[in-house]
């Protein structure tokens, strides 16, 4: 429990190397009744072994530089592991899961192995983690060949050496979590508590089938409940990894900026019991460095390219927390990588750059997520597309594509491995669909797909793409569950009849997002996502950008 002390830094504008954290050396310092402990925390890596595309900062001389790629997270986490007599690392989740190439074509076991070698302690489980289910969490954890595609490096997969936690997440007919619900570490005889927690929205943003018999509790409830058993066993300092966070405004800070928090993050660290110390957060992908009530709250963005680093003085005589201060560090690519994961990283790209090089197809050009005013965009309506010739033999006449599954443009200017310009690579296909979700065909009334139309505009998740056989025209100024004229639906250029029955192609995750979708019947299962889109390429190009007539607005 936070008892009093001192919090945050001073932001000294752009970007700060974690080298320079060797000179908080002296801060850490304790005295005699303080032991020191520094929390290294990350969140939302999602696999990201290399620098993201477009990750790059300006450095206080004027100089820009990358940020992230784990060789260079581990050569910033060594630094500010020096700088402390006891250190802990620790990730929120989403350490896996819709990831890139390099790590989801090996089912991310590669992630898992370079954790290891960086020392990780514990990971908690984020809604990604459930992408392909329990069945292959539970191997991320234990090891073993994958069920399907067999053992794929260099040596057989030893799984995480770091222990997942996940303290809300059950199976619907066991009486114990998934995974554990906290662990307990002495330094120099404190003990400190570090608790993992899922969002308890977890099933309404992963395909149904990963959390099939899987019960997610509430988060505050479920640690609330939890303190009195952890100072029944002495324990003071409590380390909350939490998968849910919250945003802050353009202007923050990401390295200690706090400017106008909000989202789920603030409540829940307002009604967790004070007994908590520290949350960690996760999620949103934003970069925060917060104290809400007595309770220190960061998160380190996504992608690996910053590190907290969470400073806790720790009183040996009563355990509490009595001071506590946080930054985020830049993970900046003009330092030493670390060469033990580098050769790590290296090893997989070998085994991955064939299959990444290949072309499948043309397009000619750029095809872009970027909405028109309507609410379509030039790649969604491709994919959507593809999709519907990849279920023709389910009957399929209409497909639909939300935009949480495309991930990444098609540019037609050549990168990587491309020969010439226009040229689609596999790599830059899986880019786009990094999830390997199922397509799944089911049979709706027009008033079904009416409804679907309708409930676009509530779900907060923006407009679905279409397939080039549907059109429609929605007018923003009507009330909700009017804005769209049944009379202007047109399938197969035909006005679409509320009565009919109509065979419509949606990935597995749609119906999480979109709950609409779980009116159809009659369910057919096709081919993954990005098989479709390759197909699709294949028979297809050059590709053309669709006209952006099938979704228009009304205007006055």
């Amino acid at each position: 429990m936070f008892a009093a002390g001192c919090f945050g830094c001073t932001d000294q504008g752009g970007a700060v190397a974690a080298t320079d954290a060797a000179t908080d050396a002296a801060r850490m310092d304790a005295s005699d009744g303080t032991v020191m402990l520094r929390v290294l925390a990350i969140n939302d890596l999602h696999g990201h072994l290399q620098t993201p595309p477009g990750s790059m900062v300006t450095l206080p001389d004027g100089s820009s530089t990358g940020l992230g790629g784990v060789a260079w997270l581990a050569t910033s986490l060594t630094t500010l592991r020096a700088a402390a007599p006891h250190s802990l690392f620790v990730s929120a989740g989403d350490l896996i899961g819709g990831s890139p190439l390099l790590s989801g074509l090996f089912h991310d076991e590669p992630t898992i192995e370079v954790m290891n070698a960086m020392g990780l302690d514990y990971n908690a489980v984020g809604n990604h983690e459930f992408d392909e289910g329990l069945a292959e969490l539970r191997r991320m954890q234990m090891g073993g060949c994958h069920p399907v595609d067999g053992c794929q490096g260099t040596m057989p997969f030893a799984g995480a050496r770091f222990r997942f936690l996940a303290a809300n997440v059950m199976e619907t007919r066991a009486t114990t979590t998934i995974f554990p619900r906290y662990d307990i570490r002495e330094y120099e005889g404190v003990r400190v508590a570090v608790v993992g927690m899922t969002l308890q929205n977890t099933p309404s943003v992963v395909p149904a089938a990963g959390v099939t018999g899987l019960s997610f509790a509430d988060e505050v409830a479920t640690v609330n409940a939890m303190v009195p058993e952890l100072r029944s066993m002495r324990v003071e300092a409590i380390i909350v990894l939490l998968h849910e966070g919250g945003n802050v405004s353009a202007t923050s800070s990401a390295y200690t900026g706090c400017d106008d928090l909000y989202g789920p993050i603030v409540e829940i660290a307002r009604t967790l019991d004070d007994a908590v110390d520290v949350i960690a957060s996760a999620h949103t992908h934003s970069a925060y460095v917060c104290r809400l009530g007595h309770k220190v709250v960061t998160s380190a963005g996504s992608f690996g390219r910053l590190i907290t680093a969470i400073d806790l003085g720790l009183d040996r005589a009563t355990g509490d927390v009595v001071s506590a201060s946080a930054r985020n560090w830049p993970t900046l690519d003009n330092v030493t990588p670390d060469p033990a994961i580098g050769a790590i990283v290296a090893r997989y790209q070998a085994l991955a750059s064939a299959r990444e090089a290949r072309v499948i197809g043309t397009i000619t050009e750029t095809l872009s997520r970027a909405l028109s005013p309507g609410g379509q965009s030039t790649l969604g309506s491709v994919i959507a597309d593809a999709q519907l010739e990849a279920t023709r033999d389910a009957m399929a006449v209409v497909a639909f594509q939300h935009n949480g599954g495309v991930r990444a443009d098609l540019t037609f200017e050549r990168s990587g491995a491309e020969a010439v310009d226009g040229q689609v690579t596999y790599g830059e296909g899986y880019a786009v669909h990094p999830f390997g979700n199922r397509l799944w065909t089911a049979t709706f009334t027009g008033a079904q797909i009416k409804a679907i139309l309708e409930a676009q505009f509530e779900s907060g998740r923006g407009l679905l793409q279409v397939s080039r056989s549907l059109s429609y025209n929605w007018d923003p100024s009507m009330p909700a569950g009017s804005r769209v004229d049944p009379a202007a639906v047109r399938v197969d250029d035909r006005p679409l009849d509320l009565a009919a029955s109509y065979r419509v192609t949606f990935n597995e995750a749609v119906p999480s997002a979109y709950p609409a979708f779980n009116a159809g019947t009659d369910v057919r299962i096709g081919p993954v996502d990005l098989d479709a889109l390759e197909a699709y390429f294949r028979a297809r190009s050059p590709v053309a950008p669709p006209p952006l007539t099938r979704i228009t607005q009304r205007t006055p």
